[in-house]
């Protein structure tokens, strides 16, 4: 992880850790950047954002940077984060911005970069940007006169991506009654109409944003209003998305929550049946569900396991050649159609088995068993972060653990990337038995790394 970009490009407090000054500066030196990487004596760089307060003003700030470089800018205003991905090679644009802190609160933004493929900027390209800004390892050359760049607005972007979206099924929804929760974010501006015009009657929560709702109290983070408002008004099914929707999490018809792990299994489970599950392989991350494990066991699916961090599930994908993915927290990828998660897209997917199978979606969920789960998070020291994984007491503890489950559960301890922290997480059929052992282990991890 880099010094300005993280595992999801630079985040902070608008205005504060991510300042208008900073914003610039990153836009300075990615032109700068992609000025030698480009053909174009006058690359385009395609910028979109989420809903919050402050992504007019790091819009500006970065568009400021950009242009002063030499770079064209295209704004396509309020868009899914995936639209950015999908959009840039569409328009033939050099790169693409997003400006987002995802499912945050509005007090956070970010500035993620995709490249012309449409996947995010690789690392090598990251730490020129960075090595620019915090170490002044090249001198930016600003432009004047003719040189400098133009910003424009386009006018058909939200029209072209859910073009898209909707072009990935062949199915019609006709007589489905769902609800889209929309956080207060860039779904709003085009999950009612991806899933009006496939022939769903939709009914529509938080999609009024006003630049500090954005998922408050809503959306794929807080589902609790959806999962009620589905089984009170007696509807087929819910999706709620994150801030710039590129996550969804799924509520049945009995108002019971539908996870990325399950959404996952649903999918790869109808594309084993069709034909075009690549290698009849499902790629997830450490922190699935061990059910989730016993589901492709039963199914004769093929589960690769990546650290945690959609980042990870893609790299794999594209190393091995797979094409769905994902995590718990409902980052899915579907290879065939999109280079990064999407939430409306990954919504289009389930509602499709829905249709398909003429089942409901709890009969569809019911394929995967979720074991009870237990996370305990352990505040550590930075030199016990160093340490943990070669300490023989807090192996003895696990391994003491592990042999209490018999096979029948499983226990994970890591260290968090972001925060002085070590996760002791277990699965298992009895809660109380699990949450016991997991307590021993996180008291030993504190004796230990405290």
């Amino acid at each position: 992880m880099g010094r300005l970009f993280g595992t999801d490009g630079v985040r902070g407090i608008a205005n504060k850790d991510l300042t208008n000054e900073l914003a610039m500066q990153i836009g300075a030196a990615a032109a700068e950047v992609l000025l030698k990487e480009s053909k174009s004596a006058k690359p385009t760089v395609l910028i979109g954002k989420d809903t919050r307060a402050s992504g007019d003003m790091l819009e500006a700030a970065l568009t400021a940077g950009l242009c002063s470089v030499g770079c064209n800018v295209l704004s396509v205003g309020v868009v899914p984060t995936p639209a950015v991905a999908y959009l840039v090679g569409l328009y033939e644009c050099e790169a693409g911005i997003m400006i987002s802190a995802s499912h945050n609160p509005c007090e956070y933004n970010g500035i993620k970069i995709f490249q012309k493929s449409g996947y995010k900027l690789d690392d090598a390209l990251e730490d020129e940007i960075e090595s620019i800004i915090l170490d002044n390892t090249e001198k930016i050359e600003y432009k004047i006169g003719g040189e400098v760049g133009n910003a424009t607005k386009c006018k058909s972007a939200l029209k072209d991506y859910i073009e898209h979206v909707v072009a990935t099924t062949d199915v019609k929804f006709d007589g489905l009654k769902i609800a889209l929760d929309c956080a207060n974010g860039s779904a709003s501006a085009c999950a009612k109409e991806i899933f009006t015009s496939l022939g769903a009657k939709c009914f529509m929560l938080s999609d009024t944003p006003d630049g500090v709702n954005i998922n408050d109290k809503c959306g794929s983070t807080h589902p609790e209003e959806l999962m009620k408002f589905v089984k009170d008004a007696g509807l087929d099914l819910g999706l709620a998305f994150d801030g710039d929707a590129d996550r969804m999490l799924a509520v049945d018809e009995n108002g019971e929550l539908v996870d990325g792990d399950k959404v996952i299994a649903i999918c790869s489970s109808k594309m084993k049946q069709e034909g075009t599950l690549k290698k009849d392989t499902a790629v997830v991350t450490v922190m699935s569900n061990m059910g989730f494990f016993k589901f492709c066991e039963e199914h004769d699916i093929k589960c690769e396991k990546t650290a945690v961090g959609d980042r990870y599930v893609l790299e794999k994908m594209l190393k091995e050649g797979y094409n769905i993915g994902g995590e718990q927290s409902g980052h899915v990828i579907f290879l065939d159609y999109a280079t990064t998660g999407d939430g409306e897209l990954s919504g289009v997917q389930l509602l499709e088995a829905v249709v398909k199978s003429g089942k409901k979606l709890s009969e569809l969920a019911s394929v995967m068993q979720v074991y009870p789960q237990v996370l305990i998070n352990v505040k550590v020291s930075a030199e016990g972060k160093k340490k943990y994984n070669n300490d023989e007491y807090i192996i003895a503890a696990t391994q003491k653990a592990e042999m209490e489950l018999m096979g029948d559960g499983r226990v994970l301890v890591r260290v968090s990337g972001t925060e002085p922290l070590v996760r002791v997480m277990l699965e298992g059929k009895d809660i109380n038995h699990i949450q016991k052992l997991g307590e021993q282990i996180a008291e030993v991890v504190k004796e230990r790394l405290s």
